[in-house]
């Protein structure tokens, strides 16, 4: 297999959504939420100054942004954003990736430590934001939460832990709270975005390991494309959600980020389409 560049310069692409025809995603260190179309036309959608990363949508289609560096969750309500939760009294340092379930309700993870400079390392938490803004902790002591599916129709969340080098499970109780939590694979790489096929498995971006690979529960790895370039995070989408979507880049570091301007959205067919949320 071998990508096809589809979009080009940015400075650094994360939390990649389809919906509605086109590929949303953040430039997190250009400060911008955008879309691309499958023929590269490519529009800004959102400003958001402190950093966007994860993006998910409500019931009623209003887009929800994560805000990293003052750890908000941000609505969008015609064009302007404003706050859907204040997650600053459960997260110490930048909240990332998120993944928002049927009912609106959004599950968030959170850096824990000072993960640029590397220093400290602490094991950090995932929020959980309800429709109404409403914020609790739903799972602690996990190594660096990442990107997140939701599987088996809404009954599993699945998480990425980067530094864990591991996929994490749990099941999904009726108040959204999680049970059960559970080692889904054993990956031997650090996972970053993540996202679901149909047949259960989980195609995972690794900007250690240069590559994407298609992990099946227990960890054996069904597939893998190897980049050059950090993978930063994938999304199956497309119009028969057979096209895997891969966010790669250069660097991981924003002040670099910013100077190279390497981000690129890459894309490959695959066998088997998406499934379960995002």
């Amino acid at each position: 297999m071998e990508t096809t560049v589809l979009l080009d310069g940015g400075a650094f692409f994360e939390g990649p959504r389809w919906r509605a025809g086109r590929l949303w995603f953040s430039d997190m260190h250009g400060r911008e939420v955008m879309t691309v179309d499958e023929a590269g036309k490519c529009e800004t959608v959102n400003v958001v100054p402190n950093r966007p990363s994860g993006l998910g949508w409500l019931p009623g289609g209003e887009l929800l942004v994560v805000s990293m560096t003052d750890r908000r969750l941000l609505r969008d309500e015609d064009g302007t954003l404003v706050e859907h939760a204040d997650l600053s009294g459960f997260a110490d340092h930048e909240c990332n990736d998120m993944v928002v379930d049927a009912e609106g309700r959004a599950y968030v993870g959170h850096f824990g430590f000072d993960h640029f400079s590397h220093a400290g390392f602490r094991p950090a938490s995932l929020i959980a934001v309800e429709p109404d803004g409403e914020a609790r902790v739903v799972a602690e002591d996990l190594m660096f939460p990442n990107g997140a599916v939701i599987a088996n129709g809404g009954s599993t969340l699945i998480v990425a832990e980067s530094y864990g080098r591991r996929l994490t499970a749990f099941d999904i109780r009726r108040d959204g709270s999680l049970d059960r939590r559970r080692i889904w694979a054993e990956i031997g790489m650090a996972p970053d975005g993540i996202c679901l096929d149909a047949e259960g498995c989980i195609w995972v971006a690794s900007p250690t390991e240069r590559a994407v690979a298609r992990i099946r529960e227990g960890g054996a790895i069904a597939d893998r494309l190897d980049l050059g370039r950090r993978a930063i995070a994938c999304m199956l989408g497309g119009s028969d959600r057979q096209t895997l979507f891969v966010l790669t880049s250069e660097t991981t570091q924003p002040s670099r980020a910013l100077e190279l301007r390497s981000a690129r959205i890459e894309t490959v067919r695959v066998d088997v389409p998406g499934d379960g949320r995002p």
